[in-house]
């Protein structure tokens, strides 16, 4: 698969993670956690934001990003506005990176080993867009369930 092919996945689900972050309907209750809900969407869409601003910006891009993983999970009521401009950033990152990788760069092994085998970059993105998906789709139902 092509780059740019990813690269229109990526795009399509951080712009549907903006809209889902838009229509909650108080900006408190992106911070929510209820019951056996321990994580809430600002701080899913602040993790989305860190991993693909790491593993593309960062390990293919070699852009200057600083992860904080643990801040990630445990900031609280960030404004939407700034979690917003960080998805669109990050679109903008994806788009400048991805644009340049080649179908050869694309079969190399990816150069962080994050899986117990050596894995190539295609496989990771592949990867990073599941996970996209996967927290997309806890964070849609977050809204659904604790937005009242």
């Amino acid at each position: 698969m092509e780059a740019i092919k990813l690269l229109s996945f990526f795009e399509r689900d951080l712009n549907k993670l903006v809209t889902e972050i838009e229509l909650y309907k108080e900006e408190k209750n992106l911070w929510l956690v209820e019951g056996n809900i321990s994580n809430s969407a600002g701080n899913l869409a602040l993790h989305l934001i860190g991993n693909l601003n790491t593993f593309i910006g960062k390990k293919l891009g070699n852009t200057e990003y600083l992860r904080d993983r643990d801040l990630e999970f445990s900031a609280k009521d960030v404004p939407r506005a700034h979690i917003i401009t960080g998805i669109k950033d990050t679109i903008t990152m994806l788009k400048n990176v991805l644009s340049q990788l080649t179908t050869e760069d694309l079969a190399k092994d990816y150069p962080v080993l994050k899986f117990p085998e050596p894995a190539s970059t295609e496989y990771l993105l592949i990867h990073l867009a599941a996970h996209l998906t996967y927290h997309l789709g806890q964070i849609n139902y977050h809204r659904r369930l604790l937005d009242k």
